[in-house]
């Protein structure tokens, strides 16, 4: 039984960018501690990428890459605030931050932890994460 998905409306701090993301009231987050994600305090959720609409701000968004170059950590280049990327573990989808969500249609989010500082093994125990950009 799949959870109903609501549109879920956000975007970046200046407004330059804004998207809409079909994705349930309850948000199932991921904390990951590899380099980058320490550093900005990454908590994200994934959705497949046909959830994920870009609404406005294309030409305002940069984006930074390194090691594999296989996760695109896009940010604006205005007010810097990143509300979304592709993770390296799901090309096919993006990871949203709830907190650049508009108050109004999340009712919790539960946040678990992933140890990208050693990633091939957290993914390989955690697998499902994967499928989190799969259609359901």
């Amino acid at each position: 039984m799949s959870e109903e998905l609501v549109t879920h409306l956000g975007g970046c701090h200046c407004g330059a960018v804004k998207f809409q993301v079909q994705a349930p009231k309850i948000i199932k987050a991921v904390k990951c501690n590899c380099s980058i994600c320490d550093k900005k305090q990454n908590i994200h959720f994934i959705v497949p990428n046909s959830k994920f609409k870009l609404l406005q701000g294309e030409d305002q968004i940069t984006c930074y890459t390194f090691n594999t170059h296989k996760a695109k950590h896009t940010f604006c280049k205005i007010c810097g605030v990143q509300s979304f990327y592709t993770p390296r573990s799901n090309p096919d989808g993006k990871g949203i931050m709830p907190h650049c969500l508009e108050f109004g249609t999340v009712d919790k989010v539960l946040v678990e932890t992933f140890d990208g500082q050693n990633w091939e093994k957290a993914i390989e125990v955690n697998p499902e994460i994967q499928q989190r950009s799969k259609e359901s």
